[in-house]
């Protein structure tokens, strides 16, 4: 698992819950969020508010259990 990866990832969907990307990566979300946290320091990610939801019209994750990531050109 590369940075790269991670930045494709989040360039083409524009945002994503973590849950999705660690199951994208086949990692636990633990050891993705510090690869995201460098992407934050440089300032192409940032972290959504708590309870941020994907979008998708789905509702069966709780709100306030989604962990949601945008990519910012």
């Amino acid at each position: 698992m590369i940075l790269t990866d991670v930045r494709d990832y989040l360039k083409s969907r524009g945002q994503a819950p973590l849950r999705d990307m660690a199951l994208t990566f086949g990692m636990e979300q633990d050891a993705l969020r510090p690869l995201l946290e460098q992407w934050i320091a440089k300032g192409k990610v940032k972290k959504m508010a708590q309870g941020t939801t994907c979008g998708g019209g789905c509702s069966s994750c709780a709100p306030q259990t989604i962990e949601m990531y945008q990519w910012v050109d």
